[in-house]
């Protein structure tokens, strides 16, 4: 069944679901998405991922910074939508927009509701040990990601994972499913289910002050942020006047007070344990191993970090 439809979104994540809804053959009426930010050296505005895909195709591209004013709500409904598909959109849909196409707005969310709801579920379900996460497809609601569930399809999380590798993976995962899981949503045969009460939790949006590494925390705490925050916004520790970004990390052995390099290569000290800081990247220079940045920046055993 073709639909005429929405689609609401932002960053690459949801990317794979637009091109999908696209070449299931869907008409989408118009894209919504964040107005353009400064990015890259020199700070030039640049569209988001989603819009870049948008203008690409010919589809009419819209960045309102509300949609709380009676303008963009009536020009939202005057799309005369059968749904809208929202996929990491950035912000809150109030009441008119989510009762304005003819099946609602149905969110793809990067967890399984109601674990993880918010900005960083793929990020915060990695730092949290979690063993698994998926996609959760939800009938919208005003809240934040409280809908009841339509569908979801869960995923392993490997004990090597990345938030990147993991965004990849449930990105091209959802941009699978959605077509299909949007065809049942139009001949009605996925049928609303209430989250439970129980299992819910917030997903806040990560920060560069969070991502620095607190050594009193327990090792295994750290190696799961740093693999968390891979690539952004980075995990980082300073020594001296210098930011260094921590790029990979493993478990390793020795006991100090925290923040203590105790070797070998440039393992540290932490709460409970010790983690070393397999790869590294000083300001403006590329990734390299702990052995080659001692190489050239000295950081001796027995040095004690911030």
């Amino acid at each position: 069944m073709r639909l005429r439809l929405a689609f609401m979104g932002t960053p690459d994540f949801a990317v794979p679901s637009l091109a999908a809804l696209i070449a299931a053959g869907h008409e989408i009426a118009a894209v919504y998405t964040q107005p353009p930010r400064p990015a890259g050296r020199g700070h030039r505005e640049r569209p988001s991922p989603v819009a870049t895909l948008a203008i690409e195709r010919g589809i009419e591209t819209r960045w309102p910074t509300s949609l709380r004013d009676a303008e963009a709500q009536r020009a939202f409904a005057e799309l005369g939508l059968d749904a809208a598909v929202v996929v990491a959109y950035g912000l809150l849909l109030p009441k008119p927009i989510l009762q304005a196409p003819r099946l609602g707005c149905i969110n793809l969310h990067a967890s399984l509701l109601p674990r993880w709801r918010g900005a960083a579920p793929i990020e915060r379900a990695i730092q949290a040990g979690d063993a698994e996460t998926g996609l959760t497809l939800m009938q919208m609601e005003e809240g934040l990601d409280a809908g009841p569930i339509l569908a979801a399809e869960p995923m392993p999380i490997r004990a090597d994972e990345t938030g990147g590798r993991l965004t990849l993976k449930l990105a091209a995962r959802g941009g699978a499913l959605l077509p299909g899981w949007m065809a049942a949503v139009a001949e009605g045969r996925l049928n609303p289910r209430a989250q439970p009460a129980e299992g819910v939790s917030y997903a806040a949006k990560l920060t560069r002050a969070e991502a620095r590494l607190d050594w009193t925390k327990q090792a295994v705490a750290l190696e799961r942020q740093v693999r968390a925050f891979d690539p952004s916004p980075g995990s980082w520790f300073l020594f001296g006047e210098e930011r260094i970004k921590v790029i990979q990390a493993r478990l390793a052995e020795g006991a100090a007070a925290p923040g203590t390099v105790v070797g070998p290569g440039l393992a540290i000290a932490c709460g409970a344990g010790a983690l070393r800081l397999t790869q590294v990247q000083r300001p403006g220079r590329a990734p390299m191993s702990d052995e080659a940045l001692l190489r050239g920046f000295a950081i001796p055993p027995g040095a004690v970090l911030p």
